[in-house]
């Protein structure tokens, strides 16, 4: 049985295609469209999903669609009717969206795909969020939270899964929602919302929650983990261009300009920025002090996280908890989580958003509706698209690319790996491309991670992204334990997905400091052969010459683009940075060869 899910035309557009309960394929749209965060109908990724099973549409059982249109509607319609007068284009802008377009979902898809309407079906979108995390965790009883902006009406769940069975207990809904308020914030820090929240993450370690207790008057909280935003301080309810009133900069003062070079005293000052400006001492104080306002918001929404986890632990007693939403990326959150929390595992989609709900719909359907017995659980997240050495070949000699191809695949790591120990910068691109946000040796860019100069080299001549961006650690699964602080935690199913914030050990952080963000933590990835076993010899290969069982690893992109999805994708983006080497899969190519 082949089942469908879809999410499309609010964030992350994107397909997952599931048979007889195990993923074949699963893409987001911008990989194929090449448009950041593409919202509309994922046809491409879909085409791609058929191409990968061989098959037509004629053999699709089912059409899932991760929400319910009307049920977005009436939120959408009575929350901008009860803006009038006082916002009339809200109102004006939501009718021309949803009645021209959005509220046809149906429609849209039979006619995109030619298939009997009987076979399309639509499911809530935090049911989709939970399916996606608890049927793929492999976990049989397992308490559920999810969290994100807004789906139709809701923005926060708790509930259980069991067997084939999801059940959520307790919801809160729109206007009152953990992901929007830290939208909220992102947006005074001077970052697009749905695209900078990560940003904000990244520069709460800069900072001190100074501005906690002020954060803490915006909401109203209560002992079962609930929460109610003070509207008085916001007004995303109710307009199309601000998220938060004057008394919320009242209470915080003027927001944060956008497009401004972040940099404190602490984090110093690239020389990609140019010169010092004359009044640097003031921007750093500046600077500082919204660095305090994201740790503030930062603490705020773990402190509400662990809360809620500990009121759904004692309602439960359930050891294994599961995670989505966008909220769900919040990594700092996820290992506070499990080192805090009475829950011992905790498994979180790695396709947290909206793009994870097309996940969610096709496993809900097929195990809580159909009711076909659970037969998978998700250990890699290597879905998307890959290429054989004939069609990358045949690239490379399309565009008259000189190129080198190495057989053998000890001698592919050996070079690799003796390149990046010299200081090189590689981009590797290496199998299925992965699915979610993440970048986990599919499509990855590699360093060294003993070398401190390596943040600046990466940040400005390949990524041409803030300098506060931290980078991530790679290491080997038996090797961990010796540079990162995991004590005896199952960690397991976040750092296989680099979900998790976890603390560098003292010694260590000397030894791979271009890993190590200014708290002395890292994002880890966790990686064993079994998963990915070019990427863990590599590694391996990189330790036997170094000593250091570590490589430095980011996303394949350029600032504001997708990751790369095919080869002449990694070439255009080999081309336009500073990267030193392209590998696509056994093929070589140097950029002093261009």
């Amino acid at each position: 049985m082949y089942i469908l899910g879809i999410s499309c035309f609010y964030h992350e557009s994107a397909v997952c295609l599931i048979k007889d309960g195990k993923i074949l394929a699963a893409s987001a749209e911008e990989r194929f469209s090449r448009k950041k965060h593409d919202s509309e109908f994922p046809i491409l990724a879909i085409e791609f999903c058929f191409k990968k099973a061989g098959i037509k549409i004629k053999d699709v059982d089912f059409v899932v669609y991760y929400e319910k249109p009307f049920w977005k509607f009436d939120r959408i319609l009575r929350s901008t009717l009860a803006t009038w007068p006082a916002a009339p284009r809200l109102f004006a802008k939501a009718m021309v969206t949803w009645l021209t377009d959005k509220l046809w979902v149906r429609s849209i898809i039979v006619d995109k795909l030619k298939i009997d309407p009987q076979k399309v079906l639509f499911v809530p979108h935090h049911i989709s969020h939970a399916a996606s995390a608890f049927y793929p965790s492999g976990y049989e009883r397992a308490a559920i939270l999810t969290f994100d902006g807004v789906g139709e009406w809701t923005t926060t769940t708790w509930g259980v899964g069991e067997g084939n069975d999801i059940k959520i207990e307790e919801e809160i809904k729109f206007p009152h929602s953990l992901g929007l308020l830290y939208s909220v914030f992102t947006a005074f820090l001077g970052f697009e919302v749905n695209d900078g929240e990560y940003k904000v993450m990244g520069m709460a370690p800069y900072g001190k929650p100074k501005y906690l207790d002020r954060v803490r008057r915006l909401v109203t909280t209560y002992e079962d983990g609930s929460y109610r935003l003070k509207m008085e301080y916001f007004t995303y309810h109710k307009s199309t261009s601000k998220a938060f009133s004057q008394k919320f900069v009242k209470l915080f003062g003027k927001p944060r300009q956008k497009d401004l070079h972040f940099f404190t005293k602490s984090s110093g000052y690239p020389s990609y920025f140019g010169e010092k400006p004359d009044n640097y001492q003031e921007l750093c104080e500046q600077n500082q002090k919204y660095a305090d306002i994201a740790a503030s918001i930062q603490a705020f929404t773990e402190e509400r996280i662990l809360a809620l986890a500990k009121f759904v632990h004692q309602k439960t007693q359930m050891d294994n908890l599961c995670i989505a939403g966008g909220v769900g990326l919040n990594s700092v959150a996820n290992g506070m989580l499990l080192s805090r929390s009475p829950f011992k595992r905790i498994f979180v989609q790695p396709a947290a958003g909206d793009d994870g709900g097309s996940l969610g719909a096709a496993y809900y359907v097929n195990h809580a509706i159909l009711g076909k017995k659970r037969n998978y659980t998700q250990d890699n997240c290597y879905f998307g698209e890959d290429f054989t050495d004939l069609e990358i070949e045949k690239f490379l000699k399309s565009k008259r690319i000189k190129y080198r191809k190495i057989v053998s695949e000890a001698a592919l790591c050996d070079f690799l790996s003796g390149e990046i120990a010299s200081g090189k910068v590689i981009g590797f691109f290496h199998g299925r491309a992965e699915w979610g946000p993440r970048a986990l040796g599919a499509r990855s860019i590699m360093a060294d991670p003993r070398r401190e100069e390596m943040k600046e080299i990466v940040n400005t001549k390949i990524k041409f992204r803030e300098p506060y961006r931290p980078f991530a650690p790679v290491v080997l699964a038996e090797k961990a334990s010796k540079y990162f602080e995991l004590g005896n935690l199952e960690h397991v199913s976040l750092t296989n997905f680099m979900l998790a914030v976890f603390p560098v050990k003292r010694q260590m952080r000397k030894v791979i400091p271009a890993t190590v963000h200014v708290d002395g933590s890292g994002r880890l990835q966790i990686i064993s052969a079994k998963q990915n076993s070019r990427y863990y010899n590599l590694i391996k290969k990189f330790g036997q010459k170094t000593g250091v069982y570590v490589l430095m690893n980011t996303s394949f992109n350029l600032k504001g683009e997708p990751i790369v999805n095919t080869p002449a994708n990694a070439f255009s983006t080999f081309t336009k940075s500073g990267l030193d080497i392209l590998a696509l899969e056994r093929y070589i190519v140097l950029k002093e060869d261009l």
